[in-house]
């Protein structure tokens, strides 16, 4: 069932709702995602979990931005959700999404049960992406995803040069429409990073049951963030899966689905 909401500032917002029982589970897609994103980890979820995923502003079908984004905006969505699953929900984001549950879980921790974070890109945040985000900004605006999709891979995810390097060319032609969608949503994520900083002293401050998953053949410094982020969380267990990498949730759904439900059923 998709749901039509508002966000705190009135941003449209559109929500996916699998019936269930017992306490909701939200999803937060990372960058290039939407409604459709956790659709392999919720195929392997039973059907007694109500499960909740949403397009986050910026990306099709919920509002565009309408002004630069932060993780404050982000996190007002993900609890405009939460309030209309109930109120009171577990949480799972995966990668961008991780640092919207990570900001809104300090932001409005009355709405969360359990988090469950997948690998949150904290190190790309800051002074550091500035320039990046101008140079994104010029491809946006010439309308050139593909570049500007190689050079977050780059500069932001930073992606190994042999995984950029596998990536396929380019088709030839005008950029489909799905691409440009992307690229805008993206922009507006890294706008988001730009203006965080890396910080994460302050996750100290979240106070409710927190699951770090993470894949052992995810790239540096993806490895020294989660264990830095390991250090201040409170309350904390992690996972972490041989032979996955950043791209778990859709090589190894099944996986995901059993760690969070490990954590929602404690």
């Amino acid at each position: 069932m998709d749901l039509h909401l508002t966000s705190g500032d009135g941003t449209p917002l559109v929500a996916r709702r699998s019936p269930g029982t017992g306490v909701p589970v939200v999803l937060v897609h990372g960058s290039g995602g939407g409604l459709h994103s956790w659709d392999p980890v919720v195929a392997h979820l039973p059907d007694d979990v109500e499960t909740w995923t949403y397009a986050r502003r910026g990306f099709a079908p919920s509002g565009p931005c309408t002004s630069p984004k932060t993780f404050d905006d982000d996190a007002d969505d993900l609890a405009a959700v939460v309030a209309a699953a109930g109120g009171h929900a577990h949480v799972l984001g995966g990668s961008y999404g991780a640092t919207v549950a990570l900001h809104h879980a300090l932001a409005h921790p009355g709405g969360v049960a359990t988090l469950s974070v997948f690998e949150p890109p904290l190190f790309a945040a800051g002074p550091r992406l500035v320039p990046v985000l101008g140079e994104y900004r010029a491809l946006a605006d010439a309308d050139r995803p593909s570049q500007a999709a190689l050079l977050f891979a780059r500069d932001v995810a930073r992606l190994p040069e042999d995984l950029v390097a596998a990536a396929p060319p380019a088709a030839d032609g005008p950029p489909s429409d799905e691409a440009r969608a992307e690229m805008v949503g993206n922009l507006h994520d890294l706008e988001a990073m730009a203006a965080d900083d890396g910080d994460l002293g302050r996750w100290a401050g979240i106070d409710v049951p927190v699951t770090l998953l993470e894949g052992a053949e995810t790239w540096s410094p993806m490895p020294e963030t989660m264990d830095a982020l390991a250090m201040v969380l409170a309350r904390v267990r992690r996972v972490r899966w041989p032979g996955q990498s950043h791209f778990a949730a859709f090589t190894a759904p099944e996986l995901v689905a059993a760690a969070l439900l490990e954590t929602v059923r404690g």
